[in-house]
């Protein structure tokens, strides 16, 4: 079966268990009550559905001005680069981690007439944008959430999501300050798990170290305006993408903890960027449980998830998968291995 189907399948399939077991774990008589007594807002859950799909316009924005700062000469519009994060979304929401992504928007950026190093440039400058806001924002959320987590479980999560992500940030800044030394280190890497010295496969790891070293132009002064633009468009678009909660809460007739809400997204963010399953399917899941139980009553828990996920998780992977069919003329075909055939 091709790994991409396989990937899609066990997506669907652990999300739509996992969503059935806290269902049937959280939903008891007090469930019903509330849900027939007060009166629920839909409007609410449009409006979160509404932040979804504006988020994927602002990230469309930021990307634009990433990718038009470093190629002057590219003309790119809002709309294409919105259907590039669109279609980036399907490949995220069944990779681990979500970092299928990634070469997609390197792959459509390229195909819309930048550069390989260029289009490199541009996705992993908003990556370091993503991960300056994150490391802000994490001491933050820890300080609003200290009074909440209580579990041993969510708490470990968070701090082994924080330790690994100060090594992938320690590891970011190690390849940028010796481009050298990752070139060996990931050339033996390459020769330990391949068997073999390809000639290849040395050249594309130069090549893509050398692009990676490229892209830390945008960041040496030049471009110092477009920077703080990005990080405007940062910050809103994950402020968009953290009130969607809220909304949910809201529609259910709950209170919207809107701070505490913004904090226990920050750490759920920390938590699946772990390498899990695809997706982060699961993780997340138990995240949202784990969090958003310390907020609400554990019988409206299970609801909560399901709104949240379909509202979130399976918009992206839907809607993703019908750009990715637009663009790509298939959906369970595709696959990262033949990105990367395309753009040797």
């Amino acid at each position: 079966m091709n790994k991409t189907k396989l990937s899609i399948i066990v997506s669907l399939l652990l999300s739509i268990t996992l969503i059935v077991i806290i269902l049937k774990l959280t939903i008891n008589p007090s469930t019903f009550e509330h849900l027939s007594t007060v009166n629920i807002r839909h409007e609410f859950f449009v409006a979160a559905g509404a932040l979804n799909i504006l988020g994927w316009f602002v990230w469309g924005a930021r990307l634009r001005l990433m990718s038009q700062s470093i190629d002057k000469n590219l003309k790119l519009s809002l709309v294409q680069t919105t259907k590039i994060i669109i279609t980036s979304n399907f490949l995220a929401c069944i990779t681990p981690s979500m970092a299928g992504g990634e070469p997609v928007r390197i792959h459509l950026l390229k195909k819309e007439g930048m550069t390989l190093g260029g289009a490199t440039a541009a996705v992993i400058g908003e990556r370091l944008l993503d991960a300056v806001y994150v490391l802000i924002c994490v001491p933050i959320a820890l300080f609003i959430f200290k009074d909440y987590i209580e579990l041993s479980v969510i708490r470990s999560g968070v701090i082994i999501g924080v330790i690994v992500f100060m090594i992938f940030v320690v590891l970011f800044f190690y390849a940028i300050k010796f481009p050298e030394k990752t070139k060996a280190a990931l050339i033996w890497l390459s020769n330990k798990i391949k068997g073999n010295k390809s000639t290849k496969i040395v050249k594309k790891i130069n090549r893509e170290v050398d692009n990676f070293q490229h892209s830390m132009v945008f960041f040496s002064g030049k471009e110092k305006k477009s920077l703080l633009k990005g990080g405007i468009l940062t910050v809103m678009i994950w402020s968009v993408s953290f009130l969607k909660p809220s909304m949910i809460l809201l529609g259910l007739g709950l209170s919207p903890f809107f701070i505490q809400s913004y904090a226990a997204q920050v750490l759920l963010l920390v938590i699946i960027m772990m390498p899990t399953l695809p997706g982060s399917v699961g993780v997340t899941e138990v995240g949202l449980v784990g969090l958003y139980g310390m907020l609400i009553s554990t019988s409206l828990i299970g609801v909560f998830v399901i709104l949240f996920r379909l509202l979130t998780y399976h918009m992206n992977l839907i809607v993703g998968a019908f750009f990715q069919y637009r663009i790509f003329k298939s959906v369970a075909s595709f696959s990262i291995g033949k990105l990367g055939e395309k753009n040797d």
